[in-house]
């Protein structure tokens, strides 16, 4: 097989994906799939603004799995990628000079290894929405697939809208027959001869981890910055000091920033009020302002979602949790409501009991998963009748969903535009023999039964 890395740099940590595929595959339609991943220890490169030589460090474990992940014979041919998202999106807003550092002692990390480094950039945001959605559908077989005499043939179903939530931004992308009124998010892709008009938004300080910093921001607005506050998404019996400086540290929150001195810390202290807690998240969209016939939230068009959808990243983590810690299921809009609700009324050593190795993440949940049901239902309007058809979903078989496998196939050409040829995807002598053993048991079966 050959070989392809490449390293997913997000805002909260990084991820590398090494991927493999046929050798032989005629007219790059051969099936693509993970072959490795390593999680990288630590944040995320962004967060290594003040100290950008250790971004590039921070990924050297990852990179030596690599090496024995990938045969030596195939390292100069392997081609290696690394793309950031939001978190580095954030950072060139706040500070260009910066950011470029840490993309450059990345790049020189990379550039020791022996692979075949082909770059490391910064993904808009709607290149991640929409190489999500190649990836997703790609993975599903929904552009083209192996038909039972080993021809390539492409499948009369339709696409997959994507959703992905990471830690500072969320996307959709979806197909539409719809006019798209704003060109900004209109996408024409043509992909082994079909052609496919996608909408695609992706809303920056909307991730997981922004969310709860602008929350955060909110309360200690209302609450006037006192040095206790109370906090309706953090469960009853958890209380924590946090810097300002951990909250007014981002893009997302400087508008916020009071005239304080950011090394002030501010007790929080949990109440579990998930009714309140919806009031304040709430807060953080604007829904009342559309400059267009429909929107989603603050000014942002959005033709009505069709169609199946699937949802990954932390959309996945946050149900999955429902799911399996709180035993809940989420088959409707009300379900993921109901789910929150209990989640803020559970106290924290009720939590603690319930997942003990979750215990970073675990006073987060409550705002987390009312967030979603505010994001799906108020945001991107599912309702009763389209929220059925969204699958939360990690892997579609042993791979990772993703926008990775998909940038990865636009930049080594790997889907190509034109229909391909009705070749066969297996070597010829196999095909005839299987031919041969299915004529000779078909016969057999004659024999017999006429016997």
């Amino acid at each position: 097989p050959q070989y392809g890395i490449v390293l997913d740099a997000g805002s909260s940590h990084t991820a590398m994906f090494v991927y493999k595929w046929p050798a032989d595959k005629e007219n790059d339609t051969g099936v693509v799939s993970e072959h490795s991943m390593c999680d990288v220890q630590g944040p995320g490169i962004s967060s290594y603004s003040s100290n950008p030589r250790a971004a590039g460090t921070s990924l050297v474990h990852c990179l030596t799995q690599a090496l024995r992940d990938v045969p030596e014979e195939k390292h100069t041919g392997t081609p290696l990628y690394l793309g950031a998202t939001a978190g580095m999106r954030l950072l060139n807003i706040a500070n260009p000079q910066a950011s470029d550092a840490v993309l450059s002692a990345v790049a020189a990390t990379l550039k020791s290894y022996p692979f075949d480094f082909r770059g490391a950039k910064i993904l808009s945001g709607e290149e991640e929405g929409v190489f999500g959605w190649v990836t997703a559908n790609y993975l599903l077989e929904n552009f083209i697939k192996r038909g039972w005499l080993g021809e390539w043939i492409q499948p009369q179903k339709k696409t997959l809208g994507a959703m992905d939530f990471g830690g500072a931004s969320t996307q959709i992308t979806f197909e539409t027959r719809d006019t798209i009124e704003d060109p900004r998010n209109e996408v024409m892709l043509k992909l082994y001869g079909q052609e496919y008009k996608v909408y695609t938004h992706s809303f920056l300080c909307y991730g997981r981890d922004q969310v709860l910093k602008r929350l955060l921001s909110k309360l200690f607005q209302a609450e006037g910055y006192r040095a206790t506050i109370s906090h309706p998404c953090w469960p009853t019996g958890y209380h924590k000091s946090l810097w300002l400086s951990s909250v007014y540290d981002s893009p997302c929150t400087e508008k916020e920033r009071p005239s304080l001195a950011l090394n002030t810390t501010v007790t929080v202290a949990g109440t579990g009020n998930s009714s309140l807690c919806a009031l304040h998240l709430s807060k953080l969209f604007n829904f009342t302002t559309c400059s267009f016939s429909h929107c989603s939230f603050d000014d942002t068009f959005q033709p009505e979602v069709s169609g199946k959808f699937i949802a990954f990243s932390a959309f996945f983590y946050t149900v999955d949790f429902i799911q399996t810690v709180m035993g809940k299921p989420v088959h409707m809009p009300s379900d993921l409501k109901d789910a929150a609700e209990t989640i803020c009324a559970t106290s924290w050593s009720e939590l603690l009991q319930k997942a003990p190795k979750l215990e970073k993440r675990l006073p987060d949940y409550c705002a987390v998963s009312t967030f979603v049901y505010l994001l799906t239902t108020k945001g991107y309007n599912f309702n009763n009748h389209s929220f059925p058809n969204i699958a939360f979903q990690k892997k579609a078989g042993e791979t990772s969903i993703g926008w990775a496998l998909g940038y990865m196939l636009n930049l080594t050409n790997m889907i190509p535009a034109e229909k391909p040829s009705s070749h066969k995807s297996m070597l010829y002598n196999y095909w005839v023999l299987l031919i041969l053993l299915f004529v000779l048991s078909t016969l057999t079966s004659l024999v017999t039964a006429v016997c």
